[in-house]
């Protein structure tokens, strides 16, 4: 039996831990790894003790907006969010990190992923966000994206 890479290791994972996401347009999952160890985990979806999209609906469905577009008019909150979050709660530091996500950040949690000091990233599917990955170009951020070739 073949042991998987590492980064299909940590790819599996957050595709496991998204889902738990309860967004209706995405499931997202996202992973902090530094030094082969997991920090924090995150999935996309309302905040705690606030009723589920999966349960009232996604206002952004009823207002017809687009994806990539008017992220504050959203119940949830993005998988890396939730992982800055539970690294926070817990007093784990995220710097020198390397995030696992599902999909692209988009240009918000670039910017918080830039600010907490993840040193990379590596997503499998793209998001409609060019900027998010300029301003991660510009701050010296290495971006990946992930192809599963084992």
């Amino acid at each position: 039996m073949k042991r998987p890479s590492w980064d299909k290791y940590f790819m599996d994972i957050t595709d496991l831990v998204s889902t738990r996401s309860t967004c209706i347009r995405r499931r997202v999952g996202a992973v902090v790894v530094k030094d082969k160890q997991i920090l924090a985990t995150g999935y996309n979806g309302a905040p705690s003790n606030v009723p589920h999209c999966l349960d009232i609906g996604c206002l952004r469905d009823k207002m017809n907006i687009a994806s990539g577009e008017r992220q504050e008019l959203c119940r949830g909150i993005h998988a890396e969010q939730n992982c800055i979050v539970q690294a926070a709660k817990n007093g784990i530091s995220l710097k020198g990190g390397v995030i696992y996500i599902t999909n692209q950040p988009c240009i918000t949690c670039s910017k918080l992923l830039i600010n907490v000091g993840i040193e990379k990233i590596i997503y499998r599917n793209p998001y409609p966000d060019e900027l998010a990955l300029q301003i991660l170009k510009e701050a010296g951020i290495e971006v990946e994206i992930y192809t599963e070739i084992e």
